[in-house]
């Protein structure tokens, strides 16, 4: 049994577009060619590796097992590449796979990855803003090295290190009504009208995913991609927001917002770096989480 690096790199770009033609192109192959790669490794096997449809194509349990070995083979190839090339240019090269959460993005990881960039050159940091449960679900499948996510997802397979306490709060101005309240039911909100992210963000769907829970559609005047052009919507009174803690408090020292408590179990947070448990990650990668951890004290 004989697959080289081009027929693992194929089978996990197939594995996650869900579509040949599709893996074919993030493999930089031709569809014929990319065809009869999947064809001679399922000869080879013995064996279906997929199961073909009208919308694509779905793993075999044989495929799944198969995924599982080649995106372990293929980790090690990085980590070996990244601890062995280019030290001629005095120091270790590669790239570091990392996923996060919204508020962990916009908050807390700028400042600490610019240090750690400056002062590690020639690795890359691949950075992905993806929903908590998207983060984990990334670490247990090997598509990313290290996550930021919160706490509350599923985590099996993992080890979590705790990094930051956050809170979800509400941004109001200092004239809306609900200024003056310490704490609100997010049922209770139902008929406000609400300045958010843009849909396809991590935070966006989270709070979204809850209204729904709760039976409530959102009315969102408008969506923007960041917390400050959030915020100077909410201190001209546009609308309220659904915010991070940490992210209104530091608004509020340069704009007229107001802060108030949500009172649902789901609004505490804590955020997490995760790792797969029992994986060696590369120096690299390890050398970030390192970092990470050690500047990422719990701490509101």
């Amino acid at each position: 049994m004989q697959f080289d690096l081009v027929d693992l790199r194929l089978f996990g770009a197939i594995a996650e577009a869900g579509s040949i033609t599709s893996g074919a192109e993030r493999s930089g192959l031709a569809l014929a060619a990319a065809s009869a790669r999947v064809k001679a490794m399922e000869e080879m096997l013995g064996t279906p590796l997929l199961e073909r449809g009208r919308r694509g194509v779905r793993l075999t349990g044989a495929g799944e097992a198969l995924l599982r070995h080649a995106r372990a083979v293929l980790a090690q190839v990085e980590q070996m590449r990244g601890e062995l090339r280019d030290f001629a240019r005095g120091g270790i090269r590669g790239r570091v796979r990392l996923w996060s959460n919204t508020a962990a993005l916009e908050e807390h990881l700028p400042e600490l990855l610019s240090a750690w960039l400056c002062t590690h050159e020639g690795i890359d940091v691949e950075l992905e803003e993806r929903q908590s449960q998207d983060v984990a679900l990334a670490l247990q499948q090997g598509r990313a090295d290290i996550g930021v996510l919160s706490d509350w997802v599923g985590a099996e397979g993992l080890t979590l290190h705790p990094f930051r306490d956050d809170r979800l709060v509400l941004a109001t101005s200092m004239t809306h009504p609900l200024a003056r309240k310490r704490n609100v039911q997010f049922t209770s909100l139902a008929d406000e009208e609400f300045v958010g992210l843009t849909a396809h963000g991590a935070l966006a769907q989270h709070v979204d995913a809850h209204a729904l829970r709760l039976g409530m559609s959102l009315r969102y005047r408008i969506r923007l991609r960041c917390f400050d052009a959030i915020c100077r919507m909410v201190e001209r009174g546009v609308g309220i927001a659904v915010l991070p803690e940490l992210a209104v408090r530091r608004r509020r020292r340069t704009m007229k917002i107001a802060m108030v408590a949500i009172a649902d179990d789901w609004a505490p947070r804590r955020i997490v770096v995760a790792v797969r448990k029992s994986t060696t990650l590369p120096l690299h990668a390890q050398r970030l989480l390192d970092h990470l951890l050690a500047s990422g004290k719990v701490k509101t």
